[in-house]
Order: C-alpha cells, then structure tokens, then sequence
C-alpha cells in the first residue's frame, strides 16, 4: 500500500512537472498582482575587513527570464577632443554588442579615455577593480521620467567607463543623470572598488522632469550587506560625508511630490518616501532575512519582519565560496523550504524526500500541494551569477577578479574571471536568448538546470560532483597561480595579460565541455524514470 500510494504520488508529481515546462505555463500560473517566480535580483556585499583575505565583494544575481547572455571585454581607449559617446537603449534580447536593433536615445560628451571593462547585461567591473551589482527596488510611478535618456544599464557602463573608485562612479552618476536624465525604475548599484563597498539607489526626478533622485550609504569596512529588490537606505546623516551622500534635490523633491512633510514630525527617511512598497513585500524582506541571518546567526533575526538592520558584522569572516553557497540558499532546513513536506515511503521503509520535490516547482504544482511559494535566494531564473574581489595589493589585472556562472546558482560552476584578460571565450560570446545553439556556453549549463527538475533530489547529487569540482579547483589553485601570474606581470605585463586569459579561458572551456557530457549523462542515468 505504502508503494502504491509513492507511485502515485510520484506520476501525478510528475506530470503536472512536465505540464510545468511547457511554453506559456508559468505565466499562466502567477497572479498579475504578483512578481513572476524568482525574477528580480539578488546582491551582497562584504566590507574588506569581513572578508577572509581582505579583499571587498560585491555580487549580482541576474534574475531574468529575458537578459542577453552574451558577454564581452570592452577594451581601454583614447579619445580625441569634441568627440561624443552614443547613448542607447539596447532591447534586451541583443543578440551583440552592435545589435542593430537597438535604439539610439541621444549623445554626450566623450572623456579623455575610457577604461576596459567586463560587459554583460549589466556590466560588472572595470580595469581599476571598480565593480557593480545590482537589483532592481522599483519607485512609486510618478517618479519615472519619460524625458532623461539614460538607463540603468547604461549608466553602469559609463560608470565603469570613467570611474576608478566607488565615491567617483556616484559622482559620475550625478553628473550624468543631473544633465542628461534618468529615465529608469528605481535601481540600486552596490558598488565595490578596492577599500569600499557602498550602496547606491536611484530614482527618476518625476514625470516631465530631466534628472534623478538618489542616496548612498557606505557599508562599514567590517560588516556585510543586502540588497533583495527593496529599498535599504532609510535615514541619512548627510553631516557624515564618510558614510552618506544624496543628490541635492533628495529631501525637496521628496515635499514637493507630497512623499513627506516636515511638519508630519515624522523623520525623512529615504526608502520610504521614493519607494515604500518594497518594504512591505516579503517576496524582498525574506531574503534580506536569510543573507544575513547565514552570516550572523548570533542576531537571531526575525523571518517576519520589515526591517532589518543596513549591514551587520559576520559571525566569522567571509570568503567567495561562503557568498556562493548562499545565492544557492533555498531557505533548507526551515519552515520556508517549499520541499520540506514532499516525502514519500522507499523500500526500506524510510521517510525520505520526493524525487520530484524541487524548490522551483512551478505554480500548477505548488497548487496541486498546497505549498505556500517562497521567492528562495537561489534562483532558477538567473541568467548568471557574479561575486566580484577587489583587491588593493595586486595589480588591476591580476587583483580584479569576477567568479562567474551561468543560470541557476545551484547546479552550475562559478569560475575566476580576470579583468585583466583580453576577451571571453567564444562560447560566452553567442547569445543563447533567441536560440539553441550547442555553441553556447549559456546552453550547456541551462539544459543541466532545467533537466534537474524532473528528479532533483537525485540529479543534483551528480550535478554537485561536476561544480563542486571545477569550483575547488580553481579555488585551490588560486593562490599559486597569482603568484604565478604576478612574477610574470612585474617583468611582462603583456605577456602576463595572456597567461591571465589562457587560464580564464581554459576552466570556463573544461566547464562547458564537462556540462555537455553531464547532460547526455543525466538523460542515460535517469530517461527510464522519466
């Protein structure tokens, strides 16, 4: 009786799964008052004196069903007086970075030079170990301006095309959106160059106007933050230049719009007058909740509360690997684990976990179980996840390294990218979003994810043997080889630029020939349970 009602279980689970991939299911599935599943972004960040070899992280999980997947190196160059730089909106299935179907918004002024830097859908660090990540925090609709000609992408890129360190890439920022316009949803940049990490969100001046809104807070060198698809920054001691700075018009616009009154007695706080909602949404809250309760669980923070503190200090100290097994987080062992009352009977008579019991389950399925959705760290939708080091004691080549992975964070392999190597593999440089293409190093790690939904209990087990190795890999060999790699640069700086991209290139390589094996493998291992 036991392993009639497991079969049955396990065939109805089965095929509301695979009615879940069908095209159009899951839009189909979600309410149209609430985000799609696990969309929106994720990004933490470590002080350098919260790290464990002092170097400062910032991180970005690219939670999006639509960002391009193609990725380059924008090389440093020079410019002659008078010219200008393009401004463009790039739709976000480019299929390159001279897609023709991107729109042309308007021009600026081009600078003297403009730095290299690592180009993705959101560009993520330049040649002077400035880096970015980001989430998207949503303003009230007022605030959106139809009238600026730069977008957040875009203002990532000619940050990190001018800016060496995090306070000039807001200076920057300022300068660009106050005479140019930002016309965007509210974003915050969480900015890292080699001593600070600082937080950075921005809003539209309003309907009609050319500018922005905008308020940063330095995250102290010891501590650690979040930012989860809401606002953070809430008062602002704007007297302590060493931790706060706001645009000029932060507190004015604010009474002007009717966001807040002085004579309300009430503090200004910055989130709450230019995007309140986002700290009433536990689609955000829960994540704020477990980055910062896995590192300071001394805090025993509140799952159910609505604030939390800006950044906390870790319990112990934090390394790439440690903010890498929390973008894999799908809250495991507490009440908030989607999977946690999928058990079936084995043969021996033990209680274990569903094959099918997958934290991502699709909306039909979780209807079908009555399972409460949570939006998990992790996410399914991810088209690919950066944890940056800066570094102060390296050079920018060897110092300035992006650990990257393509799609969902828990079943892929995040490898070291340095800034200093000279192009991508041609791999990461096909666009996978309008196409299948075995070409595409997107794809090889997409089919794996996707192919571990049918049995994600026990394709992962196999799944976690091919990351995991590839990842211990390159984190022990790390050290050797920037000792390597720094003799080399203080005799040839060219010639160490090429060692940096041969080896980048060589582990993002094995990887992808190692996910496409993977995949012929899960299909022979697991097609008869099928």
């Amino acid at each position: 009786m036991r392993k009639s009602r497991s079969l049955s279980f396990l065939i109805v689970g089965l095929a509301v799964l695979a009615l879940s991939f069908l095209p159009g299911s899951q839009a189909a599935s979600v309410r149209r008052d609430e985000p799609l599943e696990f969309d929106s972004c994720t990004s933490i960040l470590v002080g350098r004196l919260a790290s464990v070899d002092g170097s400062t992280m910032t991180s970005h999980s690219c939670d999006s069903g639509t960002d391009r997947t193609w990725m380059t190196i924008v090389p440093n160059m020079k410019h002659k007086p008078g010219e200008t730089a393009k401004v463009y909106y790039e739709p976000k299935r480019s299929k390159g970075p001279n897609d023709p179907d991107r729109l042309e918004t308007g021009e600026i002024p081009q600078v003297a030079e403009t730095y290299a830097y690592l180009n993705t859908a959101y560009p993520i660090m330049n040649e002077h170990q400035l880096a970015i990540g980001e989430t998207t925090i949503g303003s009230r609709r007022e605030l959106v301006s139809e009238v600026g000609i730069i977008d957040a992408p875009e203002l990532y890129r000619f940050v990190l095309e001018r800016a060496k360190t995090a306070r000039e890439a807001i200076r920057v920022a300022d300068e660009l959106t106050k005479a140019y316009g930002y016309n965007d949803w509210g974003e915050c940049f969480t900015f890292a160059d080699t001593k600070e990490v600082w937080h950075f969100e921005i809003h539209g001046p309003g309907k009609g106007k050319k500018g922005a809104v905008w308020a940063a807070q330095r995250v102290p060198d010891d501590e650690i933050g979040v930012s989860a698809n809401a606002g953070r920054i809430r008062r602002l001691d704007l007297a302590t230049a060493d931790y706060f700075m706001a645009s000029a018009n932060v507190i004015s616009l604010a009474e002007e719009l009717g966001f807040w009154s002085k004579a309300s007695g009430q503090p200004f706080e910055f989130c709450y007058a230019y995007n309140p909602e986002s700290r009433t949404s536990l689609y955000c809250r829960r994540r704020e909740w477990r980055v910062l309760s896995l590192l300071a669980p001394s805090l025993k923070l509140n799952p159910e509360s609505e604030n939390y503190p800006f950044s906390v200090k870790p319990d112990k100290k934090v390394s790439v690997a440690d903010v890498l097994a929390i973008f894999r987080d799908t809250y495991g062992g507490t009440e908030y684990d989607m999977t946690r009352t999928l058990t079936s009977v084995n043969r021996k008579g033990e209680t274990v976990k569903s094959p099918i019991a997958t934290p991502f389950m699709n909306g039909d399925l979780l209807g079908l179980f009555r399972i409460k959705r949570e939006r998990t760290i992790s996410s399914p939708a991810a088209t690919y996840l950066q944890v940056t080091q800066s570094r102060d004691w390296l050079p920018g080549p060897i110092g300035g390294v992006v650990w990257l992975g393509y799609d969902n964070p828990a079943t892929t392999p995040h490898l070291p990218f340095y800034i200093g190597i000279s192009q991508m593999p041609a791999s990461y440089m096909v666009d996978g979003r309008g196409a299948f293409s075995r070409d595409c190093a997107w794809w090889a790690f997409r089919t794996v994810s996707k192919l571990a939904n049918f049995r994600w209990q026990e394709m992962t087990k196999d799944i976690e043997k091919v990351w995991k190795e590839a990842e211990d890999k390159a984190f022990g060999n790390q050290a050797k080889f920037e000792e390597e790699a720094l003799a080399l640069y203080n005799k040839d700086p060219k010639k160490a630029r090429e060692l940096l991209t041969k080896y980048s290139h060589d582990q993002a390589n094995r990887a992808v020939a190692a996910y496409g094996k993977l995949a012929d493998d899960l299909w022979l291992k697991y097609s008869g349970m099928f």
